[in-house]
């Protein structure tokens, strides 16, 4: 039995292209049943997750209706969607479990991280967040708001926010206590890379920025004290030279081989480099196993059979 952090994308929680509530469910139901697999095997879990389609929908959802009903900020925002996916993979486990009459309990906790209010990412926003704006009119308005926009050929303006690293898990004393009982309880925890917030006069505050769910991942490991963590994602290994003719999958990759191939370009921020930064974080600061791989090669990619290994050397 090993204690796994299991981090999924945002591609175990939604379909190809989004979809509608039910189309939400059978993925997640889907999802379900890979991370079910886990738990049959002996493993205990703790599962965090992405939000990113989610918290897009909240905030387009705050902008058509901000005529009507004061707009959140965007911290809040990033609670709903935990929340939301919270509800819908605790649902779905129960329901994988007792099908499977795995005697498991799951249980949800809404997560704030501290981050640090010098980050350096608070002066040079780079997360690209909500839907795209064509429109210029749209465009002057969102600006005249404070927003930072960039363009994005894919589709137009996109507003972007500081990205902070995760410094502190809030409610890790919460979560220890959840999974120190011994009845293998499954916890949700720092969904979407957390609730960001700074201390203010001793007080904690809520800022508008994004967390990178894999880094936050590292870090709630280290704070509930797990050596184990597996990042999920959407393709089986990591690969160099990625899509191209010369594309070769690797079984394994040291911490001296990632940063050099990071330096290199090979793994970009916007795919595959915030997972190889987050495994080498978590290697150089006490981590003892790193894998990543997909949903259908968790169990196999945890028993050193599939996926990609990250080892310090």
């Amino acid at each position: 039995m090993t204690k796994l952090v299991v981090a999924i994308g945002g591609n175990a929680l939604l379909p190809p292209g989004g979809g509608d509530a039910a189309a939400q469910r059978r993925r997640i139901e889907e999802t379900s049943a890979r991370l079910a697999d886990l738990l049959k095997e002996g493993h205990d879990v703790v599962l965090t997750h992405g939000n990113g389609p989610q918290v897009g929908n909240i905030l387009l959802q705050n902008e058509e209706s901000r005529h009507i009903v004061p707009a959140m900020p965007l911290d809040v925002c990033g609670a709903e969607s935990q929340a939301q996916i919270g509800y819908l993979l605790s649902q779905a486990l129960r329901n994988e479990f007792a099908a499977r009459n795995i005697q498991r309990g799951v249980a949800c906790v809404i997560t704030q991280v501290l981050v640090s209010a010098d980050d350096p990412a608070f002066a040079n926003p780079t997360k690209p967040i909500g839907p795209y704006y064509a429109r210029e009119d749209e465009i002057v308005v969102k600006k005249a708001k404070g927003w930072k926009m960039v363009y994005d050929q894919r589709g137009g303006w996109r507003r972007v926010v500081p990205s902070p690293r995760p410094v502190e898990v809030v409610e890790a004393e919460e979560i220890r206590q959840l999974v120190a009982d011994g009845d293998g309880r499954l916890v949700i925890a720092a969904g979407g890379g957390g609730i960001p917030v700074v201390r203010r006069d001793g007080k904690l505050v809520g800022v508008e920025a994004v967390i990178d769910k894999d880094l936050a991942a590292a870090a709630l490991a280290r704070a509930i004290g797990w050596t184990h963590l597996v990042i999920a994602t959407d393709v089986p290994q990591v690969a160099l030279d990625f899509g191209k003719p010369s594309q070769r999958f690797l079984d394994q990759l040291t911490v001296a081989e990632a940063k050099k191939h990071l330096a290199a370009g090979q793994f970009p921020p916007g795919g595959m480099g915030p997972k190889i930064e987050a495994g080498v974080d978590f290697l150089e600061r006490g981590g003892e196993h790193v894998v990543i791989t997909d949903l259908a090669h968790l169990v196999a990619a945890v028993g050193g059979k599939a996926g990609t290994r990250l080892v310090r050397k």
